[in-house]
Formats: structure tokens, sequence, C-alpha cells
């Protein structure tokens, strides 16, 4: 990349999913913005849907690159910016899912704030007398 001053990068590939961030890292690491890279999924957007017809999905892979090339010569420079985080929490609703998920960051280290719009807690779960299959007490 250095030795041919490339300052963009484009692949094509599988989903973005499984590759992206290691390219990024790569860019990043050789001095350029993670930004600057173009990612198209030529397997499940082209290979997969069209492989019963191997000489057009060539021709279309070779389209869709093309337009990757076209739009990574128009890519900017994302600029990175570091803020500080607040580590604090808003669960809104106070029903099981609500409760368990205040409970579960505020293991984490978080401060928690459970909004809940009723005057008690426990939402349709309040309502019950029992739950199943045990028959317990539900509140």
């Amino acid at each position: 990349m250095r030795e041919q001053e490339l300052d963009r990068v484009v692949v094509a590939a599988c989903t973005p999913k499984t590759h992206e961030d290691v390219f990024k890292k790569v860019l990043y690491e050789a001095g350029l913005s993670p930004s600057m890279l173009e990612f198209v999924n030529i397997r499940e957007h082209n290979s997969f849907v069209h492989m019963m017809d191997a000489e057009n999905a060539l021709e279309m892979a070779k389209d869709i690159i093309r337009g990757a090339v076209a739009k990574a010569r128009l890519l900017e420079e994302v600029p990175r910016i570091l803020l500080p985080v607040n580590p604090s929490v808003l669960v809104i609703g106070g029903g099981i899912s609500g409760i368990q998920a205040a409970l579960e960051v505020a293991k984490n280290g978080f401060k928690v704030y459970l909004v809940e719009k009723s005057p008690t807690i426990g939402g349709r779960m309040a309502m019950l007398d029992r739950t199943f299959p045990t028959n317990d007490c539900a509140i």
C-alpha cells in the first residue's frame, strides 16, 4: 500500500460482517483512515443468487466491483472523535424484562435509571397469581 501510494481499498468478498473489521485494522495500521475502505459482498449478493448462471454471475460481479471502485473515489475521511462516556443507562419499562435488564447492566458497573409509567413495577407479571410450570407465587 505504501509502495503504490494507495489511499483507498476496495474489497470484494463475502459478508462484511466476517472480514470488514480486519481490513479496517489493516488500513489503520498502514496509516490510512478506516473510512477509506469500500467493501462489497459478491458472495451473498451475487454468487449465491446466480449460482446456476456462472457466466452472468461473473459479469455481474465485475459490474458490482466497478461500482465499488467508482464509489471509493468519492470516499471522504470520517474524523474519529473520542468523547467521555457517562457510565449510566436508562431502562424504560419496569416489567420482568426491564427489571432483568437493569439488574444485568448494574452488575457490570453502570448506574441504572429504571423508569416505569405505572405506580408499581412487575408489568404483566404483577397481575398473575401463579406461574407455570412450577405453580409458584408470581409476586
